[in-house]
């Protein structure tokens, strides 16, 4: 699904952030993305979502050589790719409800066809009684779960989570994990970015550890 080769990233003149990675991501599987801050987390993140492109090296992803497409092009397959930010990416002018539905309105879905699923993922996640309330009014825990659920709503072949489960009680990041593993097990790929070991230490999942802008893989 996802292959970097001698991949290498620097913003502007500076140093290079990214060096010299070689790494593929297989599809249905599962990994946690970790290592210190600093380490490249989130540019590593932002290159797998399309948002950047690399210095040098060769990114593929669904089949595709990321460097030679157009920028639509890019817009359409990142469609496949669902992404929690670390700092939620919310939409202020709309409700809870409006911004998990938001990728279904982008596919150009009726409201009927997927009210019922949004509304069901949101009292799982424990935000029912807040899907008419805007981002302004909601915690950072709320704003984190909303967040989550418009990721995952519409099943994405990939799914790319920055330290998701940061401003929850440890319950419920259990209770996110195991929604991850279930949208794993029906077919998405997921790479969460986590500095919690504790977490990662409960599950048998391979590990991609960044460290000076180095990868390094531990399954």
């Amino acid at each position: 699904m996802v292959r970097f080769e001698h991949v290498g990233l620097r913003y502007g003149l500076g140093p290079e952030v990214l060096r010299d990675l070689n790494f593929h991501i297989e599809p249905n599987s599962f990994q946690f993305l970790t290592g210190p801050s600093g380490a490249g987390k989130t540019s590593l993140l932002r290159l797998l979502f399309l948002s950047l492109k690399p210095t040098r090296g060769l990114i593929t992803i669904f089949d595709n050589d990321v460097v030679s497409l157009a920028k639509d092009e890019l817009s359409v397959l990142r469609r496949r790719i669902g992404i929690v930010f670390q700092d939620f990416r919310l939409l202020d002018h709309m409700t809870t409800y409006e911004n998990v539905a938001l990728p279904f309105r982008v596919m150009g879905k009726d409201e009927s066809s997927y009210r019922g699923e949004v509304v069901e993922l949101l009292n799982w996640v424990g935000l029912g009684e807040r899907m008419g309330a805007l981002p302004a009014v909601l915690s950072g825990g709320e704003k984190q779960r909303a967040a989550i659920a418009r990721a995952v709503i519409a099943r994405p072949q990939l799914l790319l989570a920055d330290e998701p489960t940061g401003n929850v009680d440890p319950t419920l990041a259990q209770r996110l994990l195991r929604l991850f593993i279930e949208l794993n097990k029906s077919g998405t790929t997921v790479l969460i970015a986590t500095h919690d070991i504790g977490l990662m230490d409960q599950y048998d999942a391979r590990r991609l550890v960044l460290h000076d802008g180095r990868l390094h893989s531990y399954d």
